[in-house]
């Protein structure tokens, strides 16, 4: 018996299979292989065609299944991961309306500070966790002013793993922890916010049926598995935003648990069991995927949006791909802590929630033509990347979080031992770095859903701990004068 983990990102879609004999993953593979197209129409916005993602699961899928020889008829449940805060709009007949505005476009910031002032910020805050921010329902909002001949043909408003459901299982259906990220769910009533909906004119009817997050979320339909090569009536068991399943599949679900990441964009997440929130809505709080009225577990989110996407750059745009990450890893291990006196701000990628949603831009500082290598320029920009993460963990602390212990996968960022070490460094963490994604999480969700595991502890036998990183206590001294050097330049 199997399990299929989907994990829609902004670079890939990818596809993991688990034997749920011994859960451990048969096979993993992603599309495309080269990163994802974000159209950029102006500055500050983001979009992508949502078929986009439905042909790259389908490529993905196809070869997933050709390359590990599985019968499909063995696939029992699937789960979904996807991007956050993403709007898709669908019509009647579910025919996407507009291109999606993803997670880093900025342009609904001035709809959600609107709304925040209607509100008020003890409303917003108590009621929502959240003030409306740059999320999906300011997005939608965007749309409702600035293209009310797309907002007037809208049927169901949806977050992009919704849409990979509606795809999978031809039914339009949500979740509490998709309506949470949206700044759609109001906590204390434990329902779609009426306040939310009256504010930017939304009507009700725009909300689709809620499902449990592990659960019955429909089968695979007849159409999907015709192009997908999957077995008609396959259960899709889970879904949940990128961050809370990376935290799933980290197996950290607890309060007082902490997961990361160091993908396009970077992110921390606690786990909390109150209704706690950042007075300034720096840090998001969102329903987490064991969440319930009656045992609350809420996830406290910071996100760097210019991580990741920072490296890539570097990649692209100055070294016209001639090198791996794997080499640009190596060069950034020759330079000295603190990059020989470069500070990079990597704020390049949209407005910034932990930054008050300024959009202050990426940039570097103290270059000298004659002094200075690549390799003090790729570690710079990972240590500003590292920087605004300890900039934004202080803001976490402050609403009590432990962030002793950081659970993330080898993937990504933290596949650089200069991240990592100044990462635990800088911050005094200790890091722990599994072998597991984002789609392997989303298989385990669907095991949990459909009930193949009995319990969490079931789920996760399998998976292993590859690495510890300790602070580096001898060179403390230095990592804290190039933070404070890099952190002037944000005061700034």
């Amino acid at each position: 018996m199997f399990l299929l983990g989907y994990d829609i990102g902004s670079s890939s879609v990818k596809a993991s299979l688990i034997d749920t004999g011994n859960s451990t993953t048969v096979f993993s593979d992603f599309s495309p292989q080269q990163e994802m197209v974000i159209h950029s129409e102006k500055i500050g916005w983001a979009e992508q065609d949502p078929e986009t993602w439905w042909k790259y699961l389908v490529d993905v899928t196809r070869k997933v299944l050709d390359d590990s020889k599985v019968d499909p008829a063995d696939i029992k449940g699937i789960g979904i991961s996807w991007q956050m805060h993403g709007l898709v709009c669908v019509d009647k007949n579910h025919h996407v309306l507009r291109p999606s505005i993803i997670w880093c476009d900025s342009r609904a910031v001035p709809y959600g500070n609107d709304a925040f002032d209607k509100l008020g910020k003890e409303q917003s805050l108590s009621y929502l966790l959240n003030s409306p921010g740059n999320f999906t329902a300011a997005k939608l909002a965007w749309v409702k002013e600035n293209e009310p001949e797309v907002y007037s043909r809208i049927f169901k408003v949806m977050l992009p793993g919704d849409y990979i459901a509606m795809k999978l299982t031809g039914r339009i259906t949500t979740t509490i922890g998709g309506l949470s990220e949206g700044v759609f769910w109001d906590f204390k009533k434990h329902r779609v916010s009426q306040d939310v909906m009256d504010c930017f004119g939304f009507d009700d009817s725009l909300i689709p049926e809620i499902v449990p997050t592990f659960g019955d979320q429909g089968s695979v339909c007849k159409s999907a598995a015709l192009e997908l090569g999957l077995e008609e009536g396959t259960k899709l068991g889970y879904r949940s935003g990128d961050q809370p399943n990376n935290a799933l599949s980290l197996n950290v679900m607890e309060p007082g648990e902490v997961a990361a990441t160091a993908g396009t964009s970077g992110v921390v997440y606690g786990v909390m069991d109150d209704y706690n929130y950042d007075p300034l809505s720096r840090i998001n709080i969102f329903s987490h995927v064991n969440h319930s009225k009656e045992r609350p577990r809420l996830g406290a989110l910071l996100c760097v949006n210019g991580t990741g996407i920072l490296n890539s750059w570097i990649k692209k745009e100055l070294l016209f791909n001639r090198l791996s990450y794997q080499e640009m890893n190596s060069l950034a291990d020759k330079s000295p802590i603190g990059a020989n006196g470069i500070s990079f701000v990597p704020f390049g990628n949209g407005a910034e929630r932990m930054l008050l949603n300024n959009n202050i831009g990426a940039s570097v500082h103290n270059i000298s033509f004659n002094n200075h290598s690549m390799g003090d320029i790729i570690r710079a920009a990972q240590e500003g990347v590292v920087f605004s993460f300890r900039f934004g963990m202080d803001i976490m602390r402050e609403i009590g979080l432990d962030l002793q212990v950081i659970k993330a996968g080898h993937s990504n960022m933290f596949l650089s031992e200069v991240f990592r070490k100044t990462l635990s460094s800088i911050t005094g963490s200790v890091i722990e770095i599994f072998d597991t994604d984002g789609s392997i999480g989303a298989a385990r969700g669907a095991g949990m859903g459909i009930g193949v595991y009995t319990n969490r502890e079931e789920a996760f036998t399998s998976l292993e701990r590859i690495m510890v990183v300790e602070p580096d206590l001898k060179n403390k001294e230095q990592y804290q004068e190039a933070y404070n050097k890099w952190k002037l330049k944000i005061n700034n």
